[in-house]
């Protein structure tokens, strides 16, 4: 959490401002930790805990892959399913994996995928080099999970992509070329106009159901 708290594109605060402004928490805090003092550390583990909580399931492709219902996809869907499975068209599980008995639909590693990359090959975001100043994480992010994707736009770590098609688009045109480019980012021209279609079908059939209890929180009653 600090980062995006001191970050000038972000929160662009300072950690003592940020503690300063939960002040009107102090109650809650004393209902949960058991004292009235505004901490980042409480902060950051208050936050850690909620966001613990929002679990989302039951999509259709859930409801499909693991739950054995083969009407929960569309037909759509379904061929949009092989496309993003299959090594020699999308290939998209390569990256975004699906698990025998559950899916996260992230490998969780860092890939460069074009993003950010000007027309000669330079990066105006180093990504993960940032931090390791390896030259093999060099404009590289880590796989997002799909799930809820469709709800979440724009795309991509800075945002610069709006659609969900313009993001299968991105993967078509194989990326912005630059010299740290995945080696699993490939050109997928070949992929006809409705295997598209399809492919952002599947991906809609991820969004699923989530926790009633996710929109902003109600006052914290005393602890019996």
């Amino acid at each position: 959490m600090e980062g995006p708290v001191t970050s000038p594109v972000e929160m662009g605060n300072t950690l003592e401002a940020a503690e300063q402004r939960h002040a009107s928490y102090r109650q809650d805090f004393k209902v949960a930790w058991g004292t009235e003092q505004i901490t980042l550390e409480l902060v950051e583990k208050s936050i850690a805990s909620f966001e613990r909580t929002v679990l989302g399931g039951n999509s259709p492709f859930d409801r499909f892959y693991y739950g054995g219902d083969k009407n929960a996809l569309s037909e759509s869907a379904r061929r949009g399913f092989e496309v993003f499975t299959d090594p020699k068209r999308g290939n998209c599980s390569a990256c975004h994996t699906i698990g025998k008995k559950f899916s996260l639909f992230t490998d969780q590693k860092f890939h460069n995928i074009g993003i950010g990359a000007n027309t000669d090959g330079t990066l105006a975001d180093a990504g993960r080099y940032a931090e390791t100043k390896s030259d093999a994480d060099m404009g590289s992010f880590r796989t997002p999970s799909l799930r809820n994707t469709a709800l979440t736009a724009p795309y991509m770590h800075d945002g610069s992509v709006p659609t969900l098609k313009d993001v299968i688009d991105h993967y078509i045109g194989g990326g912005n070329s630059n010299p740290h480019l995945d080696k699993k980012i490939r050109v997928l021209d070949f992929l006809s106009g409705r295997e598209r279609g399809d492919l952002l079908e599947f991906v809609k059939s991820l969004t699923g159901e989530m926790p009633a209890n996710v929109g902003p929180p109600a006052p914290l009653k005393a602890l019996k």
